[in-house]
């Protein structure tokens, strides 16, 4: 099904290799997607990694746009960029050289084999929320009805401990 422009927002995460040089790609590949017109992107976040702790910190960041089409060829073309940049799904929630999650597409509640929006963990992720309520803080997520910074601010210490989250420079 094709939908006129929406809304969109993107993670963009990596933690191998020049992570930096990989999220640079990624942006870069999301730029030339046709239908998809970049907005904006929010600052870059050094973070711990979330369920399989062994392994180097991430960098991630949050991006909106505006996309013309079918939340799947979207999550498709991202699966593109990223095994464009080597990256290899052997362990789930492992390292990555790049990764990107479609978070959400316009206020769409989504529940497919293949994709689930919004994104289903990104309500608990301190690397999604903060670098999103960076980007749009008065936006009021689907599902939660409430805004990023007010999920974020909603994690358990022990979450919030364990999610350190570091604005770093992207240059």
């Amino acid at each position: 099904m094709s939908t006129g422009p929406v809304e969109v927002f993107i993670g963009l995460g990596a933690n191998l290799g020049d992570a930096r040089a990989h999220l640079w790609a990624g942006r870069r590949g999301l730029e030339g997607l046709a239908g998809y017109r970049p907005l904006a992107i929010s600052s870059l976040y050094r973070t711990a990694p979330v369920g399989v702790t062994e392994q180097p910190a991430f960098l991630n960041a949050v991006a909106r746009g505006m996309f013309e089409g079918d939340p799947l060829d979207l999550l498709d073309a991202l699966l593109a960029i990223e095994a464009g940049q080597g990256r290899q799904r052997r362990q789930r929630w492992g390292p990555r050289t790049l990764d990107l999650d479609l978070l959400l597409f316009g206020d769409q509640v989504v529940t497919h084999e293949r994709l689930t929006l919004p994104h289903p963990e990104m309500h608990r992720r301190a690397f999604v929320l903060a670098p999103l309520g960076e980007l749009v803080p008065e936006l009021v997520l689907p599902l939660w009805g409430q805004t990023a910074a007010q999920l974020l601010a909603g994690l358990s210490d022990q979450e919030r401990q364990a999610q350190k989250v570091e604005r770093v420079a992207w240059d």
